[in-house]
């Protein structure tokens, strides 16, 4: 585990500030990360956004390009 990441600022924005930031960026930019069940993200996510559901993030981290800021919701 790169045990570093734990120790890095974190910004939280609220669905607002979020899309202002997205509105910014090219999707290739940033890791959009969908932290929500399988069966939650058909019914609705932000496009581009790459599912790995909260309890297989940490064995999944290494799908997240880590030069990249990372929104997660």
């Amino acid at each position: 585990m790169r045990w570093r990441q734990f120790f890095k600022p974190v910004k939280s924005l609220n669905g607002e500030q979020a899309k202002r930031y997205l509105e910014g960026l090219s999707p290739e930019a940033v890791n959009l990360l969908d932290v929500r069940q399988a069966g939650e993200y058909p019914q609705g996510h932000i496009p581009g956004a790459k599912l790995i559901p909260l309890p297989e993030l940490t064995e999944r981290l290494d799908e997240l390009d880590p030069t990249k800021p990372t929104v997660v919701y």
